[in-house]
């Protein structure tokens, strides 16, 4: 695969993901009754909702900076993934599998993403350009 493909799959991504997050970040902040409601029946302490929205918003612009903070942007992509995992499996216990479809297609484009990420920048880099 060409580096410009790869470019392109990794930034459509990005910008994927940083819709979602951002989106979702936005909403557990303002108090939307839809998103509050939801992790409320999952049952997530009111708290919790405001750190969650705080740490998307936060990871959606160190993902949008390009070529910069990428030891930090692994760790963004560490926390999207965890929080997609507990998302699934917190709607599989409580709301059945049914409501887990935003899960499971949300980790297929953040484990693309990355994939594109690792193939765009070596180890080395990340450690070099903290």
């Amino acid at each position: 695969m060409k580096t410009r493909t790869t470019k392109i799959i990794y930034w459509s991504g990005v910008i994927f993901m940083s819709l979602w997050f951002g989106a979702s970040g936005f909403f557990e902040l303002t108090k939307n009754p839809i998103v509050w409601d939801i992790t409320r029946q999952l049952g997530y302490p009111p708290h919790f909702i405001y750190i969650l929205g705080v740490f998307k918003l936060s990871g959606v612009v160190v993902l949008l900076l390009p070529n910069k903070l990428l030891k930090l942007k692994e760790w963004v992509f560490a926390g999207m993934f965890f929080d997609i995992i507990f998302a699934f499996f917190s709607k599989i216990a409580v709301l059945g599998f049914p409501a887990t479809i935003d899960a499971i297609i949300a980790f297929s484009v953040l484990t693309v993403t990355y994939l594109m990420f690792k193939k765009l920048y070596s180890s080395e880099q990340i450690v070099d350009r903290l």
